[in-house]
């Protein structure tokens, strides 16, 4: 069994991947309101920004318009689906009691997403990831969001104790894995550096409770049942 080992954040987040992905249409105000009900107490969500400067929530960054694929970079906010929500719809339909990850897919969208995480009071429970730490490193002074690296360790070229290292000198306060890549021994090496370890693509309850009792401060899932399952196993 593995060996339990305190996490940073107490207690740890529950993440519902694209809301209630499992149970629900992906990042849908209907999958984020059914994953909080469900017990999700973080939401996940990737971030677009369209044409007129609003952030969209969407994993592939496009509508169709008869054949064609159309990206929201091209797109007006009200020409979107209707079931695709921006970033201040989840807002007003959600609240803000949980915590957002945001994963940035427009480097574009990244003010617009602080500024309107700012007018809802909810910019402290924000998670900003991107995979390039030196972007968010450049963004540091530009918000107190906690500021994510999404990474896995093979790409890591100096290994994990040198991004540790750089991500604390820099102000990025987490990084983001894969959850194969996660052990004991990787949790306690970043929290020596007072950084967040959050896991990805967690779908099994035996693997998310491993991962709490690891020490892993978040988990992405797109089973909330799971997560909640695996997260009391843990205890």
């Amino acid at each position: 069994m593995q060996q339990r080992l305190p996490a940073l954040r107490k207690p740890p987040i529950k993440f519902a991947h694209r809301g209630a992905k499992a149970h629900a249409p992906e990042n849908t105000l209907e999958a984020f309101d059914l994953a909080l009900r469900l017990g999700a107490t973080g939401l996940e969500t990737d971030v677009w920004l369209s044409k007129d400067g609003v952030p969209l929530l969407d994993h592939g960054g496009y509508v169709k318009r008869g054949i064609r694929r159309l990206g929201l970079k091209e797109t007006m906010a009200g020409d979107r689906p209707p079931e695709m929500p921006s970033l201040a719809d989840l807002y007003e339909g959600c609240g803000t009691g949980y915590e957002l990850s945001v994963d940035i897919k427009d480097p574009e969208a990244f003010d617009a997403v602080i500024e309107t995480a700012r007018e809802y009071d909810a910019e402290a429970h924000l998670w900003v990831c991107h995979n390039d730490w030196s972007f968010l490193a450049d963004r540091r002074s530009k918000t107190t969001a906690r500021l994510v690296n999404t990474t896995r360790v093979k790409d890591m070229k100096n290994g994990p104790e040198r991004r540790a290292a750089e991500l604390a000198e820099a102000g990025v306060d987490a990084v983001n894995l894969h959850h194969s890549d996660w052990s004991g021994g990787l949790t306690t090496l970043f929290h020596r550096f007072n950084r967040y370890c959050i896991a990805w693509d967690a779908q099994h309850v035996r693997l998310i409770k491993d991962l709490f009792r690891m020490g892993v401060d978040g988990v992405h899932s797109d089973h909330v049942d799971r997560l909640e399952e695996g997260f009391e196993a843990a205890r």
